[in-house]
C-alpha cells in the first residue's frame, strides 16, 4: 500500500474555507479518479501556527501502480485546481510512502 501525503501550510484568514473545499471538492475528485481508496485530513499538532494552520492531506493507493497512474494522468491537472482557487494563500509539499507493516 502506498500512502500520499500532502502537507500544506494555509492563511489563517482562508483556513476554514479551504478546509471546506478540500473536503467537499478536492478529495473526492481525487479519489473519483480511482486511484486511491481512501483519504482523511489532519491538522498538524506542536508546529508553528502564527502564520496559519498546518495540514496533512492523506491518500492511499492499494499499488504502486495506482499511484503511479495518477501522478502521471490526474496529479498536474488537481495541482492546477489548487493553485487557481487558492493561489498565494498556501504552501505545501508531498511525499509518498510505502507502507511496510
Amino acid at each position: 500500500m502506498i500512502l500520499y501525503n500532502i502537507t500544506i501550510k494555509v492563511e489563517e484568514s482562508v483556513s476554514g474555507l479551504f478546509c471546506t473545499w478540500l473536503l467537499e471538492h478536492h478529495m473526492p475528485a481525487m479519489l473519483a479518479t480511482g486511484c486511491f481508496n481512501s483519504s482523511r485530513l489532519l491538522r498538524l499538532l506542536e508546529v508553528d501556527d502564527s502564520d496559519g494552520p498546518t495540514y496533512a492531506v492523506q491518500f492511499t493507493a492499494p499499488t504502486k501502480i495506482l499511484y503511479n497512474k495518477y501522478i502521471s494522468e490526474h496529479a498536474e491537472a488537481h495541482r492546477r485546481q489548487l493553485e487557481a482557487k487558492w493561489a498565494g494563500q498556501y504552501v505545501s509539499f508531498s511525499s509518498a510512502m510505502e507502507l511496510i507493516q
